[in-house]
């Protein structure tokens, strides 16, 4: 029998866990087993992290949409009620740069949604 030589792609497939781990602490960036572990918890942080950032950006414009109303005298629920009455269709981060960046155009769709 011939000689089968081996370890090429095994040599590839721990040369790309390894680089992945690149930057990490300790044995996690050179053993292959530990580093493979770190980097299976690193992708599972990260998706599930893309999804916490929507929400907390949704978070984050209900509070400044709500802070800017507040200066005005109007609650957050209320007001989101009566845009959706008058079928004025704005998300919510729209609406946080505007009243943020454009407080006099915010103020005209605030003067809208009061409109009786």
């Amino acid at each position: 029998m011939t000689r089968v030589k081996r370890g090429k792609i095994a040599q590839k497939r721990r040369k790309k866990i390894l680089k992945l781990a690149k930057g990490y602490k300790w044995k996690r960036k050179s053993k292959y087993r530990i580093a493979k572990q770190a980097i299976i918890k690193a992708h599972l942080y990260a998706f599930r992290d893309r999804k916490v950032r929507k929400r907390e950006k949704r978070k984050l414009w209900q509070i400044q949409i709500n802070a800017a109303l507040r200066e005005k005298g109007l609650k957050y629920s209320t007001f989101m009620n009566r845009l959706k009455e008058k079928k004025i269709k704005l998300n919510r981060k729209m609406l946080a740069t505007l009243a943020k960046e454009y407080p006099a155009i915010f103020e005209k769709i605030i003067e809208i949604a009061n409109q009786k």
